[in-house]
């Protein structure tokens, strides 16, 4: 028998609806003016550099697994088929570098990040993410920005697999925050009750990254 009234309520939809109330994630060049688009301390660059750890780990799509545990009602180990029969979605988005630059207008394919969070059912005490990379790499997010309306796990970048120097086979993509939030080499995504800083984090960077506001480091 067919519910009318749609979907059962959840936390995850309850925090949707207030997230859209509070007019939160209306960032980028979607819904900021021209003027306000880039960022205060940003310049724009027609090249993407390449930033890491020094490790560039090659992970192949055959050896390619994505984790997702934690605070979560369904634990999910894919392998990358399995992760490619997933809802596919398309963005394009700004990238905004901690380092001071800006590239705009990246096209993107992958997993909506609410789609992955349909598939995992956060519990109702998850209230932050951490992303696990292959390299070693960590870095934190509150769940209300990992499940952002344009934020997505990338495969592919202007039409093309995502380059291995760029964090392919798979990074995370938060348009919203500098882009250290966005994990390269992604390999597991932990939800959790508490927060817990990141490779970056614990070594003065903002815990948060906020672009407009220039929270690059942790006085800011």
């Amino acid at each position: 028998m067919t519910d009318d009234n749609g979907p059962p309520d959840s936390k995850l939809t309850r925090s949707k609806q207030r997230w859209a109330r509070e007019g939160k994630f209306l960032t980028g060049k979607v819904t900021r003016p021209e003027e306000q688009r880039l960022p205060p301390g940003q310049h724009l660059t027609a090249d993407w550099p390449v930033l890491d750890l020094g490790l560039m780990p090659n992970i192949s799509q055959e050896r390619w697994r994505l984790d997702v545990y934690g605070a979560v009602e369904q634990t999910i180990y894919w392998t990358w088929q399995q992760f490619m029969a997933q809802p596919q979605t398309q963005f394009v988005s700004d990238i905004h570098c901690v380092t001071t630059w800006s590239r705009y207008d990246n096209q993107w394919e992958g997993l909506a990040t609410s789609d992955l969070l349909t598939a995992c059912q956060p519990r109702e005490d998850a209230r932050f993410v951490a992303l696990h990379s292959y390299d070693g790499y960590t870095t934190n997010l509150p769940l209300e920005d990992f499940a952002a309306e344009d934020a997505l796990l990338a495969h592919s970048w202007s039409g093309k697999p995502l380059e291995q120097e760029h964090g392919g086979p798979v990074r995370l993509v938060v348009p919203h925050l500098y882009f250290w939030k966005s994990a390269k080499w992604l390999q597991r995504i932990e939800f959790l009750t508490e927060d817990a800083p990141g490779f970056w984090e614990v070594r003065g960077y903002h815990n948060h990254g906020d672009p407009w506001a220039e929270q690059r480091y942790s006085g800011d």
